[in-house]
Order: C-alpha cells, then sequence, then structure tokens
C-alpha cells in the first residue's frame, strides 16, 4: 500500500473522532478530568496514532498489527461514550454522534484490515 497515512480516509475520519471527544468532554465535571475525560482522550488520540504508526513501519502485515490496535481503542471509546452518556455526562445527540463516528472510523479499519489481509496472503489462500 502506497501513499502516506495521511491520504488515508479512516485516518483523516480517526482525527474528526478526536476532535468530537475533546469538545464532548470539555464540559465534564472537574473530578473526571483525570478520569473519564483523560481516559476517553487518549483513547480517541490512540486511534490516529497507531494508524500513522503501523502506516510507518516495513510491512501491511505490522500494518495490520496496529490497525487492529486502532480497532481496539476505537472500541474503548465506544464504550466510554455510553458510560459518559450512563453518568448523565452526554445527551443522546452527543452520544449518537460519537456512536456514529465510532461506527463509521471501525467500518473503515475492518474494510482496511480485510483487504491488507487478502493481499498478505494472497490468491493461493482465497
Amino acid at each position: 500500500m502506497s501513499g502516506t497515512y495521511r491520504e488515508l480516509r479512516v485516518w483523516q475520519r480517526s482525527l474528526d473522532l478526536v476532535m468530537e471527544v475533546y469538545r464532548s468532554t470539555k464540559g465534564f465535571p472537574k473530578d473526571e478530568v483525570y478520569g473519564l475525560v483523560s481516559q476517553m482522550r487518549r483513547a480517541a488520540v490512540s486511534v490516529s496514532s497507531n494508524i500513522a504508526e503501523g502506516k510507518g513501519r516495513s510491512s501491511d502485515k505490522e500494518l495490520v498489527v496496529f490497525l487492529c490496535h486502532a480497532r481496539g481503542s476505537v472500541l474503548e471509546v465506544e464504550t466510554q461514550a455510553l458510560i459518559a452518556k450512563r453518568l448523565g455526562y452526554f445527551g443522546d445527540d452527543v452520544e449518537e454522534r460519537l456512536q456514529g463516528l465510532t461506527a463509521e472510523v471501525g467500518k473503515l479499519l475492518n474494510g482496511l484490515i480485510n483487504s491488507l489481509r487478502k493481499s498478505i496472503e494472497g490468491p493461493a489462500a482465497a
């Protein structure tokens, strides 16, 4: 796979996820600054960071490993958004926006992972 990580749609959308998480957690109670706020922000940043790091590796096989880490971080953000909603920190609109973004980024990651795995295994494996 050629090009840079910045050209990947999944990386671009993962940055949108980061921005939404930062905006959405701004109004959390002060006692959550080192709890859920920090956790959600780190998980969101981890998605785009893992995509970039994986793209910088020497093989598609290594890239897949980092994309899988990114997928795990997407699921963390999704879970943390549900927790924030249950705690009353998010309204339905914010939670739905975050769930929509995590779903989109997750689908893009799954598609890229599956595509790379097929190219790594080659036509004989199909």
